[in-house]
């Protein structure tokens, strides 16, 4: 399995959430708030933007670490999960919900929700994931010394390797699309990485930028480019179906910016794998937890390694032959 490691400052780019520091007293009711102190019975709080198959296999890594790390819900873990459904506006009722809750750490999955609970959640320990840059969405002081109740992992993508699968794909592409969320500092990120990488790829790049799903549908089928690239942008991978329907019927490829969706019909990512992310996040958590260990001081995490994926059966409902060697060089092949 890949691991987590910390982050770098050469990656300085990734964004996400998040804030707080409290704890349990020795009986492991939450409410003591003293740092370093372990908790023995924890309670849970996670603020989660939407449901997508990313964000929900990063819960679940993170949960399974906590159990891995002794923490089993039911017995001595309670969990208060709370989704957000692609809605700000929840999203920072949420965040005050759990402000005034009795958890002993909060969770937040997604940059949106992170920047929330990072607002409201001050007075105990505060971890985050899939964040694609956490300083720019203001979670943390520097990835390497966070400096407050906050850190956690980061999503960053090989956005320019991802952006170079077009041309492996197609020499003579000329252009590419690119849809993301208007509202989400990650995907703004992403996108200024993604204009970049296209430029020395010899792309032109089309934007389209959408304020909620409902409107990926039109913005994909607007598209006159050799190919569409879509980030992990929360809400545009919500309504991805509608995506990979315009590249199917303009038999152009999507290259997507995570596993899960070339899972979903998406041709090809060159990412990471989310679950691992969240397990990794859960090992901080345990840190926390059970030995005392200090957010402030605990650099964000990235993962090291990326996989190559296609989905060659979506390949064929875009008209797009693979290169051998892109087959051949792949960690994962969808048949």
């Amino acid at each position: 399995m890949q691991r987590l490691f910390p982050l770098t400052a050469a990656l300085a780019s990734s964004a996400l959430l998040l804030t707080a520091c409290g704890g349990s007293d020795s009986s492991g009711a939450a409410g003591s708030g003293e740092s370093g102190a372990a908790v023995e019975e924890a309670t849970v709080g996670i603020s989660q933007f939407v449901e997508h198959p990313s964000l929900d296999a990063a819960r679940e890594g993170f949960l399974a670490a906590l159990e891995e790390g002794g923490y089993t819900e039911g017995e001595n873990l309670t969990v208060d999960f709370q989704n957000a459904s692609g809605d700000q506006g929840t999203s920072t009722s949420i965040a005050s919900n759990l402000a005034g809750s009795d958890a002993d750490l909060v969770l937040a999955v997604a940059t949106p929700s992170a920047q929330g609970v990072a607002q409201a959640v001050t007075d105990r320990p505060v971890l985050f994931t899939a964040v694609t840059d956490p300083v720019e969405a203001g979670l943390v002081e520097s990835l390497e010394n966070p400096g407050g109740n906050v850190t956690g992992t980061t999503d960053m993508n090989p956005v320019a390797e991802q952006i170079a699968l077009i041309k492996q794909l197609d020499p003579e592409a000329k252009s590419v699309g690119i849809i993301y969320s208007s509202g989400e500092t990650n995907s703004q990120v992403q996108v200024e990485m993604a204009k970049e990488a296209a430029a020395e790829e010899g792309l032109e790049v089309v934007e389209k930028a959408v304020t909620n799903t409902s409107e990926v549908a039109q913005a994909a089928e607007s598209f006159d480019t050799d190919a569409i690239y879509v980030p992990t942008d929360n809400k545009v991978v919500s309504g991805l179906e509608a995506v990979i329907s315009a590249a199917e019927a303009k038999q152009i490829p999507l290259v997507a910016g995570e596993g899960d969706s070339v899972e979903r019909g998406a041709l090809i990512t060159k990412g990471i794998d989310y679950e691992q992310l969240g397990r990794q996040t859960g090992e901080m958590a345990v840190r926390i937890l059970a030995e005392g260990a200090d957010p402030a001081t605990m650099p964000v995490e990235s993962q090291e390694e990326t996989e190559l994926v296609i989905n060659m059966q979506a390949a064929e409902r875009m008209g797009v032959e693979v290169p051998q060697e892109l087959q051949d060089s792949a960690a994962q092949v969808i048949e």
